[in-house]
């Protein structure tokens, strides 16, 4: 999956989960800031995403995301990663 499908996945996950015009999902948009997005609904996302990557996503490999870039380039190094 490239990062521009994982963006895509991203943007219709926040339009069908939380309700968020598409037009504000941009690669620069900062989840909490620009979205709304609390750390509840951060998890959320997290387990919506999960089949993409498919496998048990760490918390870890998302502590430092802020926006929704960060997002996508956590998951594609994920789904690369060996193992």
């Amino acid at each position: 999956m490239t990062k521009d499908e994982i963006f895509q996945t991203i943007v219709n996950t926040l339009q069908e989960t939380f309700e968020i015009e598409a037009s504000r999902v941009t690669p620069d948009a900062r989840l909490y800031e620009d979205l709304d997005i609390d750390s509840i609904d951060a998890v959320d996302l997290i387990v919506q995403l999960k089949p993409l990557v498919g496998r048990r996503l760490q918390p870890e490999a998302f502590k430092s995301v802020r926006t929704v870039q960060d997002v996508v380039d956590a998951l594609h190094g994920l789904m690369h990663k060996a193992g």
